[in-house]
């Protein structure tokens, strides 16, 4: 069975924030990952993310990691520097989760986020595409070199303008071409761009490097009409064997609310902790 996780900022208002009660929270609601920041990793001391991480394993809790690249390192840029700058700053976060022991990055790694609009009025994203394509061929190697998958997220138009589906990943990971970088999908965006979420799932096929989960709207499983049957069955059908991460966002305010538009609170009356593991209960019995 799939090892299922969830995203620390279900419970936060800000990106960056201390880790450790989440590890101790998700290891007694049962879980088996925890997806943190990318970038707040990336930040830290070696001391605290060696702490982090000897943590997490004292738990039986497996780390993953994730961002949407701030526009000041956007790798699609068409100033030079900035795009040095995402570079470094991929390398950067590639080379703190290595020493980590390695593991999964996942996001919008492509390019800046959120951003939904090609900048300048354009309407072709190929140069942004092209330039984003060498980028990552460069932050690829350090990637290879410490044991990280760079997992490039397929997002809604409405989020980011560059890869809205899994046949335009497929194309972006085709022509980085390294091992290292594959693809990360996500039932919330799969449900507005694909016409059929299962098939999606099985055309990634082994490029599948990660799975977001999440309803229609972005309460957590149960509570959407996301076709979880047909999602397993997808799922089985390619032999997926990575890791499966509730992705919901339910709460207005901060800087997470802003970002992804939560303007109505989602969470009235409910028990946050309780509908993870709830949730978490559904998806096991779907993905046995």
């Amino acid at each position: 069975m799939n090892k299922i996780g969830i995203y620390y900022a279900y419970w936060t208002h800000d990106w960056d924030a201390d880790f450790h009660p989440f590890v101790d929270k998700v290891a007694d609601l049962g879980f088996d990952v925890l997806e943190v920041n990318a970038g707040t990793i990336a930040r830290m001391s070696s001391e605290e993310r060696l702490r982090l991480k000897a943590h997490a394993d004292d738990r039986g809790i497996i780390l993953t990691y994730c961002i949407g690249l701030p526009h000041a390192y956007d790798v699609a840029s068409p100033d030079a520097a900035v795009r040095a700058k995402g570079v470094g700053f991929l390398q950067q976060m590639a080379k703190a989760v290595g020493e980590m022991g390695g593991g999964r990055i996942g996001g919008i790694l492509h390019g800046a986020w959120p951003s939904t609009a090609i900048p300048d009025g354009g309407s072709d994203p190929r140069p942004y595409l092209d330039r984003s394509v060498v980028s990552m061929k460069e932050a690829a190697k350090t990637a290879e070199d410490h044991n990280v998958i760079f997992n490039v997220e397929v997002v809604n138009r409405f989020e980011q303008f560059m890869l809205n589906t899994c046949q335009q990943a497929l194309e972006y990971v085709a022509a980085v071409g390294s091992p290292n970088v594959k693809i990360l999908l996500d039932t919330f965006h799969l449900n507005i761009e694909e016409d059929f979420v299962g098939e999606a799932l099985v055309q990634a096929g082994d490029k599948l490097g990660h799975l977001h989960i999440g309803e229609n709207n972005r309460m957590p499983p149960g509570y959407g009409h996301m076709p979880w049957t047909e999602i397993a069955a997808a799922l089985r059908r390619i032999n997926y064997s990575g890791y499966v991460v509730m992705e919901p966002f339910v709460m207005p305010g901060g800087q997470v609310g802003r970002d992804i538009k939560v303007y109505r609170d989602l969470a009235v009356g409910l028990d946050l902790d309780k509908e993870a593991q709830k949730a978490l209960w559904l998806m096991r019995g779907v993905l046995k």
